[in-house]
């Protein structure tokens, strides 16, 4: 008879449970835990450390990061990449390198992404105090610095004994696998407890199948959405990031086509249609585009699905201005479904989508609305061409760089982005073919996460085309996980934009009588101010010394050639493109809430306040 029990270290015993997780959604099954970072140091290089090199690569698949911030932004992009039915683990010691997760953390929860941290922590024992690394305070003894990741965690407990393991390994795991739920997990693993032996029972390691449920819509709630959408005259769907994350692109594609209603996305929804769909008017928002944001402002009702309403899809509340603008909002969480003082409909996006369609059989909105809003995509179509029309022999502007690149793309490359102005220039004009190829993180709009996310959406989809789109101040927040790129031989490929500073925030200053103080990459000049010539910063040579092949672009033609190159590598590949710095992206079609000061002696700033208090005032409050 084989043993009711099993001795192991509680780091030993984490680690073959973690390997016995599955998740399950229409009958699939996959890995829950597909893999584990880390970076070791003494909390948890004889703990978790020794317990992944004991289990083996086949139990738990390892990963050595450089960064601890960006094992976490590698782990979430692996997680949205697999429609978050798949999540990765991050080790770190105590101190910095748990720190360090907090960031990412807050990424990873704000996105409503899994991921399931592991930061060493103080010995539970106390034997010596205070230990290395150790914060002391006063009047908490049991408080210690990874308890800076429980406002950012989704479900956060300290493993104060082995035994302890058993249940809160449970609840993480129940957490990252709920999609109403999900999001960081942290379990603070002290440096004792990893290394203590305890007689586990052997059902904890048993494969265990967490299954996501698809839950169907309250027929009530169901029945009120469907009479306001059969009443209105100009219906306009919100797809938000839920759309993919529940695998709906089919659903919401089914329901337009029997009913016309045209759909805008924000940026985690964009790709819920293809962009050539007649229905899809493309991004919403503050970084919308003009045939969007203008059917916003005229919708009757707005049909939000698997969204959150961020302040840049709402446009700080000023987008939505028909006087009797209604809300129906479709969402897995009822927290969501309720915002804007909606009809909510709490249900799985597809599933909701699906008894959409089924109710509203033989209903379609009126030919001339259809006519408007085609009318307005082909408009914008011009738009896009225009942004995108280069000579081969010009230094290519910012969208000139993404119309070189959507020369070269396949259906199914994708494209990461977070931060600077490129999220903007994205939204509006990315042509957008399959479902997961738009890759924006922002919700949490953090510099860094690109290359870290290439990495995680790489190993996820091995034999896809990756492109981490970044500028010069992005790339240098966090270039580290090249060199992990390099060691694994991940064929990730990075678009470095050198524009000398902070381009996004450069213009958002001058927007708001800030004059671009503090945002150029430039010598300091005679006056003090950073106005002087541009620093001698060779980002390209940074690449290359990190261990990635660099192809340099000086114009338009050289850069498709470079693009094309780098698509066709099979080694980790840096293009490197020096931009014209003249905007030619298309000016935001709404308004985003950014305070300006409401007394000041520089007559920028009394300029910027005028124009904010006349914008404030289309302000609206939906109740």
């Amino acid at each position: 008879m084989s043993p009711t029990t099993r001795r192991l270290t509680t780091a030993q015993a984490l680690v073959r449970f973690l390997a016995a997780q599955f998740s399950e959604r229409d009958g699939v099954r996959r890995r829950l835990i597909t893999g584990t970072w880390g970076i070791f140091g003494h909390g948890n290089v004889a703990g978790i450390g020794q317990a992944l090199l004991e289990a083996g690569e086949d139990v738990m698949p390892f990963h050595q990061g450089r960064n601890e911030q960006a094992m976490v932004h590698a782990a979430v992009g692996h997680a949205r990449h697999l429609n978050r039915l798949s999540a990765q683990a991050v080790t770190t010691s105590i101190g910095p390198g748990a720190t360090n997760l907090v960031t990412g953390a807050a990424l990873a929860t704000i996105n409503r992404l899994p991921v399931l941290l592991l930061p060493g922590d103080y010995f539970a024992t106390r034997p010596a105090d205070p230990l290395l690394q150790q914060l002391e305070h006063p009047v908490e003894a049991d408080l210690s610095v990874n308890d800076t990741l429980r406002p950012v965690s989704r479900y956060f407990d300290r493993v104060t004994r082995p035994e302890t393991l058993i249940p809160s390994a449970l609840n993480a795991m129940r957490v990252l696998a709920d999609p109403a739920e999900t999001g960081a997990v942290t379990l603070a693993l002290p440096q004792d407890v990893q290394a203590q032996a305890h007689d586990w029972p052997e059902e904890f390691f048993a494969e265990r199948v967490w299954r996501v449920r698809r839950p169907g819509p309250d027929p009530a709630e169901l029945a009120a959405a469907v009479g306001a959408i059969r009443t209105a005259r100009r219906p306009l769907i919100v797809a938000g990031g839920g759309v993919h994350h529940s695998e709906a692109e089919a659903a919401i594609e089914a329901l337009v086509d029997a009913t016309g209603i045209p759909v805008a996305s924000t940026q985690a929804g964009k790709g819920s249609l293809r962009h050539d769909h007649p229905a899809d008017l493309g991004g919403i928002g503050h970084t919308g585009t003009d045939v969007s944001d203008d059917i916003a402002r005229t919708a009757d009702l707005v049909i939000g699905v698997g969204t959150r309403y961020s302040d840049f899809t709402t446009a700080s509340g000023t987008l939505f201005q028909h006087p009797d603008v209604r809300f129906v909002n479709l969402n897995i969480t009822a927290f969501d479904a309720h915002k804007l003082a909606a009809r909510p409909l709490v249900a799985d996006a597809r599933t909701g989508l699906t008894a959409l369609a089924q109710a509203l059989s033989g209903h379609r909105v009126d030919a001339s609305y259809e006519a408007e809003c085609r009318a307005g995509r082909a408009r914008w179509d011009a738009v896009v061409d225009a942004a995108y029309a280069a000579e081969d022999s010009a230094v290519p502007t910012q969208t000139q760089v993404l119309g070189a690149l959507d020369a070269v793309v396949g259906d199914d490359d994708v494209v990461i982005n977070a931060a600077g102005s490129l999220p903007g220039d994205l939204h509006k004009l990315w042509r957008t073919r399959s479902p997961r190829q738009y890759h924006l993180e922002y919700g949490y709009s953090c510099m860094g996460y690109e290359i870290p996310a290439a990495i995680g959406v790489q190993l996820a989809a091995p034999d896809t085309p990756v492109w981490s789109l970044v500028g010069d101040g992005t790339y240098l927040m966090m270039p580290t996980e090249i060199v992990t790129a390099v060691q694994e031989g991940l064929p990730v490929n990075l678009v470095i934009v050198q524009n000398h500073g902070y381009a996004s925030i450069g213009g958002l200053s001058e927007g708001t009588g800030g004059e671009r103080f503090g945002t150029a990459y430039r010598y300091r000049a005679a006056d003090g101010t950073f106005t002087g010539d541009p620093l001698p910063v060779d980002l390209a040579a940074n690449a290359a010394s990190l261990g990635m092949d660099v192809v340099r672009a000086k114009t338009v033609g050289e850069l498709r050639e470079a693009l094309a190159a780098a698509r066709a590598s099979d080694r980790p590949t840096c293009v490197h493109v020096e931009t014209d710095p003249a905007p030619t992206a298309p000016p935001a079609a709404a308004w985003w809430d950014v305070p300006v000061a409401e007394v000041a002696s520089r007559e920028a700033a009394s300029d910027a306040r005028e124009r904010y208090d006349r914008e404030v005032t289309a302000r609206r409050r939906h109740l």
